[in-house]
């Protein structure tokens, strides 16, 4: 199936005068993205609660980055959405315990622009596209070696950038088929060593800044400490 560019639509929901219009849209739309991550997260059941980890992970960065409080909220919002696309992708190659063919891996990077093309028709007018865009190129990198389009730096949306940290820090203390979990301050000290390579370096900061902060906040999560 070839897939259709995605382009942003020119309506911004941050521009909505009213405030108690967003704050009920927001409630809604938060119900429906903690609906889709719950979704994809129970096709594995290795990937329990990733869903809700990147959401908090990330609201908390964009935080500490003063980021509004929307901006943030939209950031907890598209955390939750981020691995939707993963719904497209055969169960078959999601658990594989062993090395992905060049096939495989091709179907896994379609993740991000099925995940971008789900959510439009309802995420699209939000906050000018954010979501959107944020699910698309959460798998950039900013070196430029990411996908889908190989954007490097600062042209990778920022809310991107804060969820590449959050996903990845995520992922590096769960169980996978092919690995298994790594202690929270080994995860933290490879979040470090990538910054500049996978990772936007001022994200990373802030993530380090509150490293303690979102301990507390997973072993909330999961209702048991974190890997020491």
């Amino acid at each position: 199936m070839e897939l259709m560019p995605i382009s942003a639509p020119s309506s911004s929901f941050a521009e909505l005068s009213d405030e108690r219009v967003q704050r009920a849209v927001l409630r809604s739309l938060h119900s429906f993205a903690e609906s889709l991550g719950n979704a994809i997260d129970a096709k594995d059941h290795c990937t329990c609660l990733h869903s809700e980890e990147v959401a908090i992970i990330s609201q908390a960065i964009g935080m500490q980055l003063d980021l509004s409080k929307l901006e943030t909220r939209l950031l907890h919002i598209a955390g939750h959405l981020h691995d939707i696309g993963k719904i497209g992708v055969p169960d078959a190659i999601l658990k594989k315990s062993g090395a992905l063919t060049d096939d495989e891996y091709a179907e896994i990077k379609r993740h991000p622009q099925l995940g971008a093309e789900i959510v439009a028709p309802v995420m699209g007018a939000v906050g000018n596209g954010e979501i959107v865009k944020v699910i698309l190129h959460h798998h950039e990198r900013f070196d430029g070696r990411g996908y889908p389009d190989g954007l490097k730096m600062y042209d990778i949306p920022l809310g991107a950038r804060i969820i590449a940290v959050a996903d990845s820090f995520s992922a590096m203390l769960q169980n996978r088929p092919y690995r298994a979990a790594m202690t929270y301050e080994d995860a933290v000290t490879e979040i470090v060593q990538c910054a500049g390579t996978q990772f936007d370096p001022e994200i990373v900061t802030a993530f380090f800044e509150i490293k303690d902060n979102v301990r507390e906040l997973l072993q909330t999560i999961r209702g048991f400490d974190v890997l020491i």
